[in-house]
């Protein structure tokens, strides 16, 4: 695949996942960590619900134009590590530590529901 074609993918899957992250904080503008007493619930569904994609995106081969878009381009883009780290720290001793659990966790399993979802299949290795 050529270089110029393959940051496209990335781009365009990028671009949606970053336009879909958006509208996800718009949906819930009060679910951030710098208003007192709250959840980042944004923050928390979006890594779950992007954990669950891309689980069930590798649960099958893929097209490497596929992997491109939607694996590098807009799960990286609708997943926000930055912005969980930032509201993890500004939770402080008010439930940083149940959030980063839970949001490790949830994403785990998330994971694997993807992979169940979309019918994984076994690619060698232990199982």
């Amino acid at each position: 695949m050529q270089r110029r074609r393959a940051l496209t993918l990335v781009a365009a899957g990028a671009f949606v996942g970053a336009v879909c992250r958006h509208l996800l904080a718009v949906a819930a503008p009060l679910s951030t960590a710098w208003v007192p007493g709250t959840l980042p619930w944004g923050t928390l569904a979006a890594n779950a619900l992007g954990a669950f994609a891309l689980g069930a995106l590798t649960a099958r081969e893929r097209s490497r134009a596929v992997s491109l878009a939607l694996g590098t381009g807009f799960c990286s883009s609708f997943t926000t590590y930055s912005t969980f780290a930032v509201e993890t720290v500004a939770l402080g001793t008010t439930g940083a530590a149940l959030y980063v659990v839970g949001t490790y966790a949830l994403g785990l399993l998330a994971v694997v529901a993807g992979r169940r979802v979309a019918g994984e299949r076994p690619t060698g290795g232990a199982r």
